[in-house]
C-alpha cells in the first residue's frame, strides 16, 4: 500500500459535494474518491501526452477538451 501524506487545499464547494456524495453512495472514504479521481486524471493526461507526443501543457489542453466533449454529449 502506498504511503499516505496529508495535506490541506482549496476546492470548489459543488466539486466537494460532489466527492462526498459518491464516497456515501459507494462505501468508500472521501480520501479514496480524491486518489481515485487523481490517478484517473493524472492518467489520462500522461496517455494523451504518450500517444500525441506532447509536451505537459499540450496534453492537458488535449485531455480538457475531450472531457468538455463527453460532457456536450452527454444528456442531463
Amino acid at each position: 500500500m502506498a504511503r499516505r501524506v496529508k495535506t490541506t487545499f482549496t476546492v470548489d464547494e459543488d466539486l466537494m459535494r460532489y466527492v462526498r456524495v459518491r464516497a456515501a453512495r459507494t462505501g468508500r472514504t472521501q480520501s479514496d474518491v480524491l486518489d481515485e479521481a487523481l490517478r484517473q486524471g493524472l492518467g489520462v493526461v500522461q496517455r494523451f501526452r504518450a500517444f500525441n507526443e506532447a509536451d505537459e501543457e499540450e496534453a492537458l489542453s488535449l485531455a480538457s477538451e475531450a472531457v468538455h466533449e463527453v460532457r456536450s454529449e452527454t444528456p442531463g
